[in-house]
């Protein structure tokens, strides 16, 4: 919703008390601003928190990952499937097993095989039931068997995106079928429950004359009986005398997929896409597939030809920057999870963020001339964070002594962390991993806050995602340590965002999926040794920049070689000018942008003032302590300062630890003291330096 139509909505000749939600208030009349205030502190004013759930896919949409034990459990998704109805898509990762598709129209513990032509099945231990977050599942070895890494894909109903429903056949053609997708299906799959047939796929790239099977590698084909040569509407969906989808006393199960095109309204705006079914033809190089968001899952099939696998690619399991990293899995296919294998060469599917892209000349993927289709998710956080706790987490390692070595939890799937494997010795470096840039048990893509060394892929015993849950990070038995310490990010609208781009060595901008614009943002050459962490700061301005690993102080730029080109970042895009720190032709670099939320997170700088009792800084944080807390001198030479809540920031002496060097945290220094809605400054202290200008980013507690 623009502030337009927001202000429409408000401004007429009766008053209407607000009902509290942004996007949907009947709120109306003119208030004075202590109206609007008295309202605001009842949360009874329209707010973007108040933005109902299903605007966004993190309440339609998730990837979940674990690791089987053969006992009942609960997957926690975060959908309510009990209440609003969907599809789990189940898959061992591990090893050859078929896939499993429940929906709750057709009951928990029915399913279907996506690689076979079964008919509907059932099994009690395997889903048991749909929850209001999430589902149960049982012992069954298909979906829980014990040290097997598990994946599955759940899409809660809703109009605009997912669908499912049952009918059965009656053998006539022309035969129209009802849904409550809310718009024109851009794809259908659908199965017979009660016989052994192919299934078959609508796409609304191929159109209505042709059709595809989901459970084959096949090439498009015509067939007027599938779908009656007639396009499916926003009400109905038209099926032939085909026994696939309408034999007489056939019984059938569809899921319909939406095609937003710039007419979702999803997010906090109202004007946002989730979903998109689309098309691209291959050019048997490279290229970028513009979607118009960053995708999260893609599923894409080539149509052109036999021998072209239904391709799954999502970021939980691998889907990263680079094109060697992904992982897929084929949903005609009963195998395991397969990584750079033969069929996807060394180069084949990367995600963007605006949308994925393709290289080499491979079937599956990129043959020049061949057509394929995909259907392409965005990715989640788009909603503005309201607690910290949703998307940062600091934890200290356990030490313990089994498999997977998850000795750093956050509650959440983590996007980015900063860890060092032992706090109290200078040995261990402050590594950087990231989900865009990829991070597995072999290829973990680490980089170093203290250096300027070059991206790291080999594998050490260090860091690396969790790839067998969604809940932290792990790390190897050879160094589990009890003294590490991890601070965990997720990506979230206005909070924080990761973009992987190459360099052009000239001026350009480059778009981001913050929502704001950016306060502070870190950039890193990922190719280049000798390369700086280049930080931009607002308190600083376009024409200066910071080192994160250096204590230097905030240096002027030349025209010459501009990290930012002189230009403030937009709620969009950020500059870049021809610096080879930030913009040298063909380097891969890596940037992370932050922001302040309110009560969440706050970006900011003070004027030391040694002679003063105290110095306190408002966060605008309510409660306890905050969890992180990093500072810097801009207008002097001075090292990167981290306080975090996990080792304390009381009135006595905190440990803290330095970005831009490996050196043991210290204790000796009583710098900085608890504050409500904030912290405070010790007199004439390191960060605290008579007339120095520092800039400091926050994060609220988490607890």
């Amino acid at each position: 919703m623009s502030t337009k139509d927001f202000t429409a909505n408000v401004i007429s000749a009766t008053k209407v008390v607000p009902d509290g939600n942004f996007k949907n208030s009947k709120a109306s009349g003119i208030w004075d601003i202590n109206e609007a205030l008295d309202l605001i502190k009842g949360g009874n004013w329209p707010n973007v928190a108040n933005t109902p759930p299903d605007a966004f896919v993190d309440a339609l949409f998730s990837i979940d990952l674990w690791t089987g034990n053969d006992t009942e459990r609960t997957i926690t998704t975060g959908l309510d499937m009990s209440t609003n109805g969907g599809l789990v898509w189940l898959k061992n990762r591990d090893a050859s097993a078929s896939h499993h598709l429940f929906n709750t129209v057709s009951g928990a513990t029915y399913y279907l095989q996506s690689n076979n032509t079964n008919a509907q099945d059932d099994s009690a231990q395997s889903l048991k039931s749909f929850g209001t977050t999430g589902f149960t599942i049982g012992g069954n070895s298909n979906v829980n068997n014990n040290g097997q890494g598990f994946c599955s894909w759940s899409f809660r109903k809703q109009p605009k995106f997912f669908d499912v429903l049952t009918y059965t056949g009656n053998g006539t053609a022309g035969r129209t079928v009802a849904h409550n997708l809310g718009s024109v299906p851009g794809m259908m799959i659908v199965k017979e429950t009660n016989g052994t047939r192919n299934w078959s796929v609508y796409h609304r790239s191929l159109g209505a004359t042709k059709y595809l099977s989901l459970n084959n590698t096949d090439a498009e084909a015509a067939h007027v009986s599938v779908w009656n040569d007639t396009a499916p509407t926003s009400s109905v969906f038209s099926v032939g005398t085909a026994n696939n989808t309408n034999r007489d006393g056939g019984t059938y199960v569809a899921y319909l997929f939406a095609h937003n095109n710039n007419d979702g309204g999803f997010g906090e705006p109202g004007d946002q896409d989730i979903i998109k079914c689309d098309t691209y033809t291959g050019n048997g190089s490279s290229q970028d597939i513009n979607v118009g968001f960053e995708p999260q899952f893609v599923m894409f099939k080539g149509t052109s030809e036999d021998n072209s696998q239904w391709n799954i690619v999502d970021t939980l399991r691998g889907l990263t920057f680079d094109q060697a990293k992904d992982k897929v899995i084929y949903a005609n296919d009963d195998g395991a999870e397969a990584s750079e294998d033969a069929n996807i060469g060394a180069e084949a599917f990367g995600v963007t963020n605006t949308g994925f892209s393709v290289a080499g000349s491979e079937v599956l993927h990129n043959k020049n001339g061949n057509n394929y289709i995909y259907m392409a998710i965005r990715r989640g956080g788009m909603q503005t964070p309201t607690a910290a706790s949703d998307v940062f987490a600091v934890d200290i390692g356990n030490n313990a002594n089994a498999a997977p070595f998850e000795g750093y939890t956050a509650g959440f799937p983590v996007d980015m962390f900063i860890a060092k494997l032992d706090k109290t010795n200078s040995s261990y470096s402050n590594e950087v991993v990231d989900r865009v840039r990829g991070s597995t048990t072999s290829v973990k893509a680490v980089m170093e806050t203290e250096n300027t060394s070059a991206e790291d892929d080999s594998f050490d015993g260090g860091f690396h995602l969790n790839l067998n849950s969604n809940t932290g990070i792990n790390h190897a038995s050879s160094q589990n340590l009890p003294n590490g310490i991890a601070w965990m990010w997720k990506k979230a609208r206005g909070y924080f965002d990761i973009v992987a781009y190459t360099g052009t060595g000239s001026n350009r901008t480059i778009a981001h999926n913050l929502g704001v614009v950016p306060e502070m943002m870190w950039v890193k050459s990922r190719t280049s040794g000798g390369a700086d962490w280049n930080v931009y700061h607002s308190a600083t301005g376009n024409g200066h920049f910071l080192k994160l690993n250096e204590t230097d102080a905030s240096t002027a730029t030349s025209e010459s070689s501009s990290q930012w080109n002189f230009t403030t970042p937009t709620s969009s895009v950020f500059a870049l000018g021809p610096s080879a720190q930030t913009n040298y032709n063909g380097h891969n670099y890596i940037a992370y942008l932050f922001a302040t939320v309110a009560s969440v997170s706050k970006l900011g700088s003070y004027t030391g003032n040694a002679g003063a009792s105290t110095i306190n800084v408002d966060c605008g944080f309510t409660g306890d302590t905050p969890s992180f807390i990093l500072i810097k001198e801009s207008s002097g030479t001075g090292n990167w300062w981290v306080f975090d809540s996990a080792r304390g920031i009381v009135a006595g002496t905190e440990k803290a630890l330095y970005l831009n060097t490996t050196d043991a945290e210290t204790s000796a220094y009583d710098y900085i003291d608890p504050y409500s809605g904030g912290f405070s400054l010790s007199i004439n202290s390191g960060i605290n330096t008579d007339g120095a200008t520092f800039i400091f980013y926050a994060i609220a507690a988490t607890s």
